[in-house]
C-alpha cells in the first residue's frame, strides 16, 4: 500500500475536511517520529493517515475502528498496519507493545489541541505557534473541552517523551504541511 492509495481511501470515506486534516496531522507527526527513531517512515505515515478513515461511517466506540478493519483488509492494507490502527483505541484491548503503537496513540489526540490553539491565535498559523502557547491553553479546561488532556498525558508518557517536548515536536511536524492543514494563517513560511 502506498500513500496515494491510502489517501484515496481516506477521501472515499471522509467528507469532512477537518477530519481529513486531522489524519494528515497525525500522519505528519508519525512520519516525524519514524524519522527520529530510524523507523519506516512510509509505514508509520500510513498508520497515521488511515487511523480514523472510518469515523464518519462508524462513529461509535462499538464500531470504530474495528468495523473499518474489514474495509482496510479488502483494500489490501497489511494486517500489521491494521493491528496498529486498532491499537490506537483503548476499547479494542490491543496492547500498545511497540514503539509505533505508542506513537499513534501519543500523536492522535494532541493534534486536535494544537490545531485549536493555532486557530484562536491572531495569526491563525502554525508558523509562530510554540509549545508554550499550547501549555497556556492547556490549563483552561473550557478551551477545546472535547480533547482529553489526561489521555494525552498518559499516551505521551507511555511513548517516553516529555509532554511539552512532544507538543513541540508535533507542531514542528505539522508546520511542514501547514498549507494542507489550512494553518498558514497570515504568516509566510520561514
Amino acid at each position: 500500500m502506498n500513500r496515494e492509495t491510502a489517501l484515496a481511501i481516506v477521501r472515499e470515506f471522509v467528507k469532512t475536511e477537518s477530519l481529513v486534516r486531522h489524519m494528515l496531522s497525525v500522519e505528519a507527526a508519525m512520519r516525524f517520529y519514524a524519522e527520529k527513531h530510524n523507523e519506516d517512515v512510509e509505514t508509520w505515515g500510513l498508520i497515521g493517515l488511515l487511523h480514523d478513515f472510518d469515523w464518519e461511517i462508524h462513529p461509535t466506540l462499538e464500531q470504530h475502528p474495528q468495523a473499518g478493519s474489514a474495509i482496510l483488509r479488502e483494500r489490501g492494507v497489511s494486517e500489521e498496519i491494521i493491528q496498529d490502527i486498532l491499537s490506537h483505541a483503548d476499547h479494542t484491548g490491543l496492547p500498545r507493545d511497540t514503539l509505533r503503537r505508542k506513537a499513534i496513540c501519543a500523536c492522535d489526540e494532541v493534534t486536535g489541541l494544537i490545531t485549536a490553539v493555532a486557530l484562536v491565535r491572531p495569526s491563525k498559523s502554525l508558523y509562530d505557534l510554540e509549545a508554550s502557547s499550547v501549555k497556556k491553553k492547556w490549563k483552561d479546561k473550557a478551551f477545546a473541552a472535547g480533547t482529553n488532556r489526561e489521555e494525552m498525558e498518559h499516551a505521551t508518557k507511555e511513548f517516553g517523551v516529555e509532554l511539552w517536548e512532544h507538543v513541540g515536536n508535533v507542531i514542528q511536524a505539522m508546520r511542514k504541511i501547514a498549507p494542507e492543514l489550512g494553518l498558514v494563517g497570515n504568516i509566510e513560511s520561514t
